[in-house]
């Protein structure tokens, strides 16, 4: 199957299988490497990629549904959370990290004025062993 879809600003057309993993087809066809596989499951928000402004679990989806869309990736976010999520002490291993800058920027992104407990249920979906959530919350408020 033939795919057109926008990764992080620039059109790309592929050839894969409808079925291929979102999460396989950034990482292996087009050495988008932030996103990472954690679960592979969709239960903790490691692979998670913006698809038309919202938070996907980019293992979950097939391909073929990215067809004509657009998907932000880390590695074309620029926004204030990552700036933050580094002062704050809200990475440690790095795997959750794209994931969770992902959500919070698209989460201030539709709530400009996100409370902390609105913050923590946006982020409920990524899961982090290392930091705890108090630096991660305080990172997100951070950059609004």
């Amino acid at each position: 199957m033939k795919l057109r879809l926008q990764v992080n600003g620039a059109w790309r057309e592929l050839e894969t299988a409808p079925l291929r993993r979102l999460l396989d087809l950034l990482r292996e066809d087009l050495g988008l490497t932030g996103t990472k596989e954690g679960c592979g499951e969709g239960e903790c928000g490691a692979c998670t990629v913006l698809l038309d402004g919202a938070p996907v679990n980019s293992c979950l989806l097939p391909a073929a549904q990215a067809d004509g869309r657009t998907i932000l990736t880390i590695e074309g976010l620029d926004h204030p959370v990552q700036r933050a999520l580094v002062a704050h002490g809200g990475t440690q291993c790095g795997i959750c990290t794209p994931g969770i800058a992902l959500v919070a920027a698209a989460a201030l992104a539709r709530e400009p004025g996100l409370s902390r407990e609105r913050a923590r249920d946006r982020l409920a979906g990524n899961l982090c062993r290392c930091t705890g959530y108090q630096s991660v919350v305080d990172a997100t408020l951070a950059a609004r």
